[in-house]
């Protein structure tokens, strides 16, 4: 695919400002991802970003409901040759799976600020939707994040790429919430006695719940082959059994941030006059968490093809 005639974005960026799950540099992330995107390099329009954090000034909060929306009027304008953005920063969650045949796994989810689960399922819808030869970059700077798009190929991750610990030496908050946690929320609302998350979802959100839970029937897929490509794209903060780093500010005046935005935008700056693939963005962001200190490992699903594509598809020389 050559350069997108479009390039379209949604920043997302929660915080979640006065709750026991506070996180610190979340909406810094997409500010500073803004600055990145609209930069000659990569050249995003402003006009075509859009932009959500729960910030007391936001125009949009980012509900599940509003974030879907996004990514919905986002995949609705594009067409072919494309170029898709979204970038999330906030809480992640892990979440018993509705494949009822195989009851022990688990699934991936991100926590929008009013808990409404966005899941893999409906990741994957949104990568199914796009015109032939768009592409669908997701940068999620989230705990449990490795996997986000359903059946996506995995090309850095636990299976595919040995990792070594060094333990982690600064101080942070995982960008996790627990599923017990949310299961706990909800029960409180809905009054219903049940751990399905399913249930209580259904109940407090409608029709506005992740398509996982409205249509358990597409989870049922197992003995289903694999699609084939596709142009979904997943960088991903760490595995799906690993959480991510949300740091506060230093002691000595320093913004907040997440750990893996803020390693994408040093590898970015650091590679300023050369192009970087997918896979190359992933494997030197791993570096520089791992200079750090950090306990956390990001990963790349996507298709072979798209491993080796330039990451959002930069222009060849960044100063034009």
């Amino acid at each position: 695919m050559e350069n997108g005639k479009k390039r379209l974005a949604v920043l997302v960026g929660c915080n979640y400002p006065n709750t026991p799950n506070e996180l610190h540099g979340c909406i810094n992330d997409v500010l500073a991802m803004r600055e990145v995107l609209i930069s000659p390099r990569f050249g995003f329009d402003q006009s075509h970003i859009e932009f959500l954090t729960d910030a007391p000034d936001s125009l949009a909060m980012p509900t599940g409901a509003n974030i879907k929306s996004a990514l919905g009027r986002m995949v609705d304008q594009a067409e072919p040759g494309d170029v898709l953005f979204f970038h999330y920063s906030g809480h992640g969650t892990r979440i018993p799976s509705v494949r009822h045949v195989h009851p022990f796994r688990q699934d991936e989810a991100i926590v929008p600020c009013d808990f409404n689960l966005i899941t893999d399922v409906d990741f994957r819808q949104l990568v199914n939707r796009l015109p032939k030869g768009a592409s669908f970059t997701i940068l999620s700077d989230s705990c449990h994040s490795g996997g986000l798009i359903d059946k996506e190929k995995e090309q850095i991750g636990p299976s595919s790429l040995t990792i070594t610990s060094n333990g982690t030496l600064l101080s942070h908050r995982p960008k996790s919430i627990p599923f017990e946690s949310i299961l706990q929320h909800f029960a409180s609302l809905t009054n219903i006695n049940t751990s399905d998350i399913g249930t209580h979802l259904l109940e407090f959100f409608g029709a506005n719940a992740s398509l996982k839970f409205r249509f358990p029937q597409l989870e049922l897929d197992l003995f289903e082959p694999q699609i084939g490509h596709d142009e979904g794209i997943l960088l991903s903060g760490c595995q799906a059994n690993e959480t991510s780093a949300d740091m506060s500010p230093t002691e000595g005046g320093g913004k907040a941030y997440g750990a893996f935005s803020n390693a994408v935008q040093i590898v970015l700056k650091e590679n300023s006059d050369r192009l970087l693939s997918n896979k190359q963005v992933v494997i030197l962001a791993r570096e520089v968490l791992q200079a750090r200190r950090f306990e956390q490992h990001p990963c790349l699903y996507c298709s072979d093809e798209n491993a080796d594509a330039a990451f959002l598809w930069q222009h060849e020389r960044s100063g034009v």
